[in-house]
Parts: C-alpha cells; sequence; structure tokens
C-alpha cells in the first residue's frame, strides 16, 4: 500500500497534519516509516484525531483516499493501549468485515506491512479457499481478524471463536454490502458484539446515504459523520468517450481498440460472468493476451490472475463488477466499459480503476443497443455529457469467434438440478399423500 502523493478525487494535497504529532504508538511509528507515511490525507486527517480519542466514526471517502490506513492505524492504537482481560482464549479483539475476498486480502496486506512491528496477530477468513487451514489459525486465537461475513458466521457457529472481546469494529465498503445483499448477515454479526457503548466502531462507505446512515445510528455509538467530499464526481485526468455500437459491432469494435493500445494495463468491465468469460475468450482467439475474473472464477485463479495483472504479465484483464471496488491495482492505463454499467455510481467506480496517484487514464464505454439507455441517468450523475466517438462499421475488422466454454465439472447439472434428485417440474415415484388421495391406509 502506498500513502497517496495527491488525492486524485479532489486534487487536493496532503494535509499539514503529521503522523508523528497524533502521539501514536511506537510500535506503529516504525511501521509508517518504511511505508513513507508522513503527513495524513484527508480522511486520515478527519478520522484519526476522533478515533484516537474513542469516538465512533462514519466517513464518507471513495477508494484511494487512505481510509484503510486511518481505520488500521486505529486498531493497533486501541489494541496496543488495551491489553485483553483473559488473553485471546478464543477471542476476536477486532473486526474487519469487507464486503469481497479481494478486498479482505487488500487490507490484509495492508496491515501486516502497516503493524508488521506491532506484535498483533492477523487472521483471515473468507470464502473458496483454504477452510481447513484458516479454520486451524483462528483456532490458535487472533487479535484481528479481517473477512466477508458468510465465512466469518460459518466459523462463529462452528464455535472456532467468540465475539465478546471484540473492542474494535471496522465495517468497509458499507453501501456495497446492502449491494451485494450482505447486510442480514451484518445485522447477524453486529448484534453478537458487546453493545455499541462498550467498544469503537467505524464505517466507512462510498456514499452514506439512508440505508447507511439507519445502521450506523442503529449499531454504534453516536457516530460522527465525516464526508470527504470530491469537487468533481470523476477525475479531470480521466479522458472519457463512448461509442454507440450495434450489439454486433461491439466484440470487433473491442478487437480493434484493443490493437491499438500497446502497452500498459487494460481493465474490460462487464455486467455479467457469461459476457466476460465470453469476451475474454473471443480476444484470446484473436491474438490478444486475456482474461476474465468473475464470481465463478476460483478463488485461487482469481488471485493468480490479479497477480499477473498487477505485475504486468497479463496486458488485459476483463472483470465484472467484482473487481470494480476496493482492490488496489495502481497503473491501470485504460477502462473499457464493454457493457454500460446499470448503476450510475458503478460508472464512477469501474473509471476510478484508472489515473490513480497523479497519473493519467483513459476510460471508453460502449453504448449498445441493449445499455444505452442507462447513460443520460449516468451523465446526470456525474454532471456532464462524455464525448461521443462514431463507429465506423467499414473499418472494423473481421474476428476469429470464441470457442466453445469448456463444460464444467460436476456440481448441479444443467438447470440446477442434480441428477437421480426430483425438482422443479419433476414427481418422485410415489406422490405425496394429500387431498384427493384416495389410497387406503393400512389398519
Amino acid at each position: 500500500m502506498e500513502q497517496p502523493k495527491d488525492l486524485i478525487l479532489n486534487k487536493k494535497p496532503l494535509t499539514e497534519l503529521r503522523f508523528d504529532s497524533l502521539e501514536l504508538h511506537p510500535k506503529i511509528m516504525q511501521g509508517l516509516g518504511p511505508a513513507g507515511f508522513t503527513h495524513c490525507t484527508p480522511i486520515q486527517q478527519q478520522t484519526l484525531p476522533l478515533a484516537l480519542a474513542g469516538q465512533d466514526v462514519a466517513g464518507q471517502a471513495q477508494t484511494g483516499t487512505g481510509k484503510t490506513a486511518a481505520f488500521l492505524l486505529v486498531i493497533f492504537q486501541r489494541l496496543l493501549n488495551r491489553k485483553p482481560a483473559n488473553g485471546r482464549s478464543g477471542g476476536i479483539r477486532s473486526l474487519v468485515l469487507a464486503p469481497t475476498r479481494e478486498l479482505a486480502l487488500q487490507i490484509h496486506r495492508d496491515a501486516q506491512m502497516l503493524g508488521a512491528e506491532t506484535g498483533l496477530v492477523l487472521g483471515l477468513a473468507y470464502g473458496g479457499v483454504d477452510y481447513e487451514k484458516q479454520r486451524k489459525q483462528l483456532e490458535q486465537g487472533v487479535d484481528v481478524l479481517i473477512g466477508t461475513p458468510g465465512r466469518i458466521i460459518d466459523y462463529y457457529k462452528q464455535r472456532v471463536f467468540h465475539l465478546k472481546q471484540v473492542d474494535v469494529m471496522v465495517l468497509d465498503e458499507a453501501d456495497r454490502m446492502f449491494d451485494l445483499g450482505f447486510i442480514k448477515d451484518i445485522r447477524y454479526l453486529l448484534r453478537r458484539l458487546p453493545p455499541p457503548d462498550q467498544r469503537l466502531s467505524l464505517m466507512f462507505s462510498a456514499t452514506l446515504g439512508y440505508r447507511v446512515t439507519e445502521l450506523a445510528y442503529e449499531h454504534m455509538n453516536d457516530p460522527k459523520l465525516i464526508q470527504v467530499e470530491a469537487d468533481k464526481v470523476t477525475a479531470d485526468n480521466v479522458v472519457q468517450s463512448v461509442y454507440y455500437p450495434a450489439n454486433h459491432e461491439k466484440l470487433p469494435l473491442l478487437v480493434a481498440l484493443l490493437r491499438t493500445l500497446e502497452d500498459g494495463r487494460i481493465m474490460v468491465f462487464c455486467n455479467t460472468r457469461v459476457s466476460a468469460d465470453q469476451v475474454a475468450r473471443t480476444l484470446q482467439a484473436n491474438g490478444l493476451q486475456a482474461a476474465a475474473i468473475s464470481g465463478r472464477v476460483h478463488q485461487r485463479k482469481r488471485q493468480s490472475l490479479l497477480r499477473r495483472f498487477h505485475q504486468g504479465e497479463l496486458p488485459i484483464l476483463v472483470a465484472t463488477d467484482v473487481a470494480a471496488r476496493g482492490l488496489h491495482i495502481p497503473d491501470v492505463s485504460h477502462v473499457i466499459n464493454f457493457d454500460l454499467p446499470q448503476d450510475d455510481a458503478d460508472y464512477v467506480h469501474r473509471i476510478g480503476r484508472t489515473a490513480r496517484l497523479g497519473a493519467k487514464g483513459e476510460a471508453i464505454s460502449f453504448a449498445c443497443e441493449d445499455y444505452a439507455f442507462h447513460l443520460p441517468d449516468i451523465e446526470d450523475y456525474i454532471g456532464y455529457s462524455i464525448p461521443m466517438i462514431p463507429v465506423d462499421e467499414t473499418t472494423l475488422p473481421e474476428i476469429q469467434k470464441a470457442p466453445p466454454a469448456p463444460k464444467r465439472r460436476g456440481g448441479p447439472s444443467r438447470g440446477g438440478r442434480r441428477r437421480g434428485k426430483p425438482g422443479r417440474g419433476q414427481h418422485s415415484k410415489r406422490p405425496p399423500r394429500g387431498k384427493g388421495d384416495t389410497r387406503r391406509r393400512k389398519k
């Protein structure tokens, strides 16, 4: 994790508040030095003095503004200054909830770097991989548990750990929790923590709408609402444009554009994993090195693809919105919306993958027959019209079609039914008893 040298979303420099003026624990300061942290970003400037003094905070801030470091420093400071009453003894001292596996992994990596000298034990819990390995680590006891709601609830119900000693709770990307349908899981966990007045709670969200603020006031102790507003919703140094292709022109247009972009890291966003898979296979068939990442891709493969993309080995990453938020992927030069997003805010989150940390970037969108009607709402949201580029059908290349998708191994058969088990529209051999059943019962 790098401390932003210039806040792209509002183009304000780092503040004058220095970390060494906050009376942070010496072990924390030992981790900040190698990371190059000297001055606070605006969200850190507003959050740290309040939270370090014990005030609950609900903050609005976009990805890339330094909020992860803000809540990690608060956690470390609080746990270092307060010794647990009964050791760890199966108890978690701090809980950090993230909406996606990728964000949980990113927070964990940042915590490892900033907390390297603290001696605090970090734990991870997320679905997809290492079930027993994660379980064994948590059974041994951790100070800070970072993870996604589903896997954490799974371990909690098995009594792998308890939550009676949680001293700091962090909910990151709260609005995304609602979008992904995790709110019931979040409420389940929050109700099993110590009462709000007996712990410190921090919540961060890209938006502080009604649902998020209601959650904050219900499960936090008189939280202070802070907002780091952008002067503009999108960055000035992202060059944006939109094409209006017919559906059959989208893939040839994408191939043509990508052939002109020789250098850089390119993210192509699709609305569905089926679309993302087809796009990636089509690009590969036409000599372009690409791979798709979505919720269906196994977690280890997703991590491998992200690592290769991060290191520059994979130039084109095709993604669904699973990769639109929370991921720290530097040096993305181009974002292409193969499918125009159906949510206004998702457009901003997608193109926010580029033009980070002072760099320039380009965002290209396809307003096709299926999704063009979302464009007016997006333009209303960002406050201006996106320049249009006409599609010259005569210049589009003939492309190779994608090979058939490989059949998935195991799992439910087509239609979600397992062989030999009755599903909707199927009947077992023996009909159920009920009204109209004329069979006689044996006496």
